[in-house]
């Protein structure tokens, strides 16, 4: 069967695709891509060896009508060029990842009548999404409260957010070994996306000296390319304090990384969250505060509901609670296991499955 796979604008949107590539390509279905020709989501799949095609969509700003005008008649001519690449390709379904990017493939597919899969990596469903849904087959979520707003509620079915295998597949021996740090050591990992976020660096920078005064604590920092060099200059790292305190302005292999964590401290974007309750990491997590619906909240309250995390508010991220809370989880070994258990009941190891397993329901319909 021919899948068409869209999605963009950020990694949450794509990453989650990619990984259901893999596990489509491995039951024999032929994957393609629909995104925007400018957008990350091109060079990431185009990466990943799946064909990609483009289609200008650009979002609105709802303070300037004007904006929305434009967007709207260049989403018109957009799926209308998707319609007549539906009408070549003749794909059996389109499973939609959010993102103005997504919306020509999924007008296509209302078109084609052909299956249409929505995935909701958030808490709170996105525009586009939320858009597409009254005419999706099925409505895939990662947290069952993005639904609450669906009018059929029969369509919707609870999958996790997939994750790439890259992720899963990498073992603590190999993370640890990648990094140089001892198998016995307790590692706590630093990010704040793939952009970096200040509060967390400056908070963390600031706790140097109490982070390595503890017995055996290892620090993986990766700051965003734009914080590198003032967390670098704020650290002022000796050379016998760079052994257990590693800074990175980005890191390519996260995989390895996070499977050699003990404790993270983190934004809480769909993405992250995916990867972190894949390899079941306690963390202490900062939603970012101006995310579109306050999504990473509502994403962070999941988790800490759960029992799997903390959560810090970005404006106390600088406050004795926060310290106190990273110092008190790298001492307590036990709270963490409790944590890390907690964790494992996302399942998010088997949500590419279970996503793969809803599309190939939809196209047997």
């Amino acid at each position: 069967m021919r899948i068409v796979l869209s999605g963009g604008g950020t990694a949450g949107h794509i990453n989650p695709a990619l990984a259901l590539a893999e596990e489509l390509q491995d039951r024999g279905h032929e994957v393609l891509f629909a995104g925007t020709p400018g957008g990350v989501e091109k060079t990431l799949v185009e990466m990943a060896g799946i064909p990609f095609k483009g289609f200008e969509v650009s979002g609105f700003d709802r303070s300037h009508p004007l904006t929305l005008v434009k967007g709207l008649k260049k989403l018109s001519h957009s799926a209308n060029e998707a319609g007549r690449w539906f009408a070549e390709i003749k794909p059996n379904a389109a499973v939609v990842f959010g993102g103005y990017a997504c919306l020509p493939a999924g007008r296509a597919a209302k078109a084609f009548r052909i299956p249409l899969i929505i995935h909701e990596q958030n808490s709170v469903m996105g525009m586009a999404n939320d858009y597409l849904s009254k005419d999706a087959t099925a409505v895939a979520l990662t947290y069952a409260s993005a639904g609450r707003n669906v009018k059929d509620q029969t369509k919707i079915i609870v999958t996790g957010n997939p994750v790439r295998r890259s992720v899963l597949e990498a073992t603590k021996e190999e993370g640890r070994e990648y990094l140089d740090i001892p198998e016995d050591a307790t590692m706590l990992l630093v990010f704040g996306g793939s952009l970096g976020a200040r509060h967390i660096n400056t908070a963390i920078t600031s706790m140097k000296d109490e982070l390595l005064a503890l017995d055996n604590v290892y620090v993986v920092h990766i700051t965003g390319p734009k914080e590198y060099e003032t967390v670098c200059n704020d650290l002022a790292l000796t050379e016998e304090e760079k052994k257990r305190y590693i800074v990175k302005d980005y890191e390519d292999n996260m995989g390895a990384v996070l499977a050699a964590t003990d404790l993270v401290v983190s934004r809480a974007g769909a993405s992250s969250l995916a990867e972190i309750s894949a390899r079941c990491i306690p963390a202490i997590l900062i939603p970012f505060p101006y995310a579109t619906a306050d999504h990473q909240t509502a994403n962070a309250r999941e988790y800490v509901e759960r029992g799997a995390a903390v959560l810090i508010s970005d404006d106390n991220v600088e406050s004795q609670e926060f310290s106190n809370s990273v110092l008190g989880l790298l001492k307590d070994e036990k709270l963490r296991e409790d944590m890390k258990a907690a964790a494992a009941t996302f399942e998010t190891q088997n949500a590419a499955g279970h996503l793969a397993d809803v599309v190939e329901l939809m196209m047997k319909r």
